[in-house]
């Protein structure tokens, strides 16, 4: 028996314009956790994809342990014993958790009526044995994206899976879940599972894989042991050349106040009040940070913000002027510019072309109007050309390239390409590195500090402390809604912001 669970040789997937696989070669060993590593856009989403029968290969040969096979759909791959947990979860929302594990394959009885209670003991049976703590009889739409992504685990353990491919598994979990996962994936290997898990976060390659294959632009760069090899070699290998973890932030002073929340509360849909009597300043030339835990009314306060909801009390102020009732538009009109925390739902039309997306926010300005009065194309897409050029958004057709076809890092780069073009008097900017690359995690962070670095106001809201701790100039912490401290970044830890978050007050925290 081959020592290989699974065995990709010369791999080659090219869509128009683009060679998402080129010649790549992949080998997973028995019972190993097996990272696949690469910038967003690099080819393992393809490669994967490949493996688990969604999309078949132009060139190259796959054997499942040790035997030569044709994957051509995911129903073949689900008979060799591979499951695929997605990034975007593919769960019926309305379903309870029984009822999507068993999909496709549900059990009956005689006369051949669906046996839902014999699936959901079977269920219940296998969250514990892996300690997946799901209840079978739950709604999806009720339980977390934590546990959405546990549902997905369980699915693939039904179906016997011997070999589970995890396609960037944290991208949406908080912290905590990360650890949960983490734990999970050790659980999987001891019981004789193969784990392939793509990421691009390195922390969590070398605290779970056992070896890690680099992919760059499709192509292979190299297999390693984990325990030989840094961080920053790993990062070296995925973009090819050195990365620095840390951003230059040259000293500023700050000057006037330009965006100003008074005594703002905020209520959710379902008129529950997530943000609380909050006041806070973010004055020109400076990076002022939300650093809390995830629900703790940092959405709600976006969205009072830039005006997608409204607030309850208190007043928004931009560069002096009340903006708590104005439309959307009036306040772009004025100076706020705005990169979302969900790229997909609120920063993108993803059937639309780049220079679509790029001009949402001005096509009705008299710069993209032709003589005729009519919507002038052809300026709107040399404009976004010139943002491609300028942002390195790689893209198959330029700028008519569907929104939808680019990779996470490339989508992000549209996004803030087309907010800081706009020239932004205040820039609202929410979790503006999460799923992407440690290449395009320095190329983000580094824009915001250049557009700090032009005078803008900067609000960031983000989950990941050490992108606080180093694009900050001011951090305020929020704990149920409110502000429970505003520090400088150089008077504050990381452990004391995290006791802030955790609910304690500013006193204790700084014992």
């Amino acid at each position: 028996m081959s020592e290989y669970a699974i065995e990709m040789v010369g791999i080659t997937k090219t869509f128009p314009g683009v060679i998402a696989n080129d010649k790549v070669t992949l080998q997973v060993r028995e019972k190993e956790i097996h990272a696949l590593l690469g910038e967003n856009g690099a080819g393992k989403s393809t490669l994967m994809s490949i493996l688990f029968g969604a999309y078949s290969a132009d060139s190259g040969t796959i054997s499942i342990h040790g035997k030569p096979t044709e994957i051509k759909n995911p129903n073949i791959a689900t008979e060799l014993g591979i499951g695929m947990v997605h990034q975007h979860f593919k769960l019926v929302q309305n379903y309870t958790v029984t009822e999507n594990i068993v999909l496709g394959m549900e059990p009956t009885r005689f006369g051949g009526l669906l046996d839902l209670h014999k699936a959901s003991i079977r269920v219940g049976e296998i969250s514990k044995q892996y300690g997946l703590s799901v209840d079978p009889s739950s709604l999806i739409e009720d339980i977390s994206v934590g546990q959405q992504q546990r549902v997905e685990i369980l699915k693939t353990l039904y179906r016997n899976a011997s070999i589970i491919i995890f396609d960037e598994p944290t991208a949406v979990l908080t912290p905590q879940e990360i650890d949960e996962l983490m734990d999970i994936l050790r659980l999987l290997r001891s019981e004789g599972k193969t784990i392939i898990l793509i990421t691009h976060k390195l922390k969590e390659i070398k605290e779970v894989a056992d070896r890690c294959t680099v992919l760059r632009r499709g192509k292979y760069i190299g297999t390693v042991d984990v325990d030989s090899v840094s961080e920053q070699d790993l990062a070296e290998m995925m973009v090819g050349r050195a990365v620095k973890f840390e951003i230059d932030k040259p000293e500023m002073e700050a000057k006037g106040v330009m965006l100003s929340l008074n005594g703002v509360s905020v209520n959710n849909a379902s008129g529950m009040e997530k943000v609380t009597d909050l006041t806070l300043d973010v004055c020109a030339g400076e990076i002022v940070g939300i650093a809390g835990v995830d629900g703790n009314g940092q959405s709600e306060l976006l969205s009072a913000i830039i005006g997608l909801s409204s607030v309850s009390n208190g007043s928004i102020t931009l560069d002096g002027t009340d903006i708590t009732n104005l439309s959307i538009r009036a306040r772009i009109e004025l100076g706020l510019g705005y990169i979302p925390e969900d790229r997909h739902k609120f920063g993108l039309v993803g059937q639309f072309s780049i220079y679509e997306n790029c001009a949402l926010k001005n096509y009705y300005r008299s710069l993209y109007r032709n003589r005729y009065g009519l919507l002038d194309f052809a300026k709107m897409h040399d404009d976004a050309e010139a943002l491609i050029e300028q942002f390195d958004i790689r893209s198959g057709e330029g700028a008519l390239t569907p929104a939808a076809s680019l990779s996470g890092g490339n989508q992000q780069k549209v996004i803030v390409a087309r907010e800081i073009s706009l020239s932004p008097k205040v820039l609202v900017v929410a979790q503006p590195t999460r799923g992407l690359d440690v290449g395009a995690i320095e190329y983000i962070r580094k824009r915001i500090i250049d557009e700090r670095g032009k005078g803008r106001a900067i609000l960031l809201v983000s989950f990941e402390l050490d992108e606080i701790m180093n694009l900050c100039d001011r951090i305020a912490t929020i704990s149920k809604g409110s502000i429970v401290a505003v520090n400088r970044q150089n008077e504050v830890t990381e452990r004391e912001i995290g006791m802030m978050m955790a609910g304690s007050k500013k006193e204790e925290a700084f014992r």
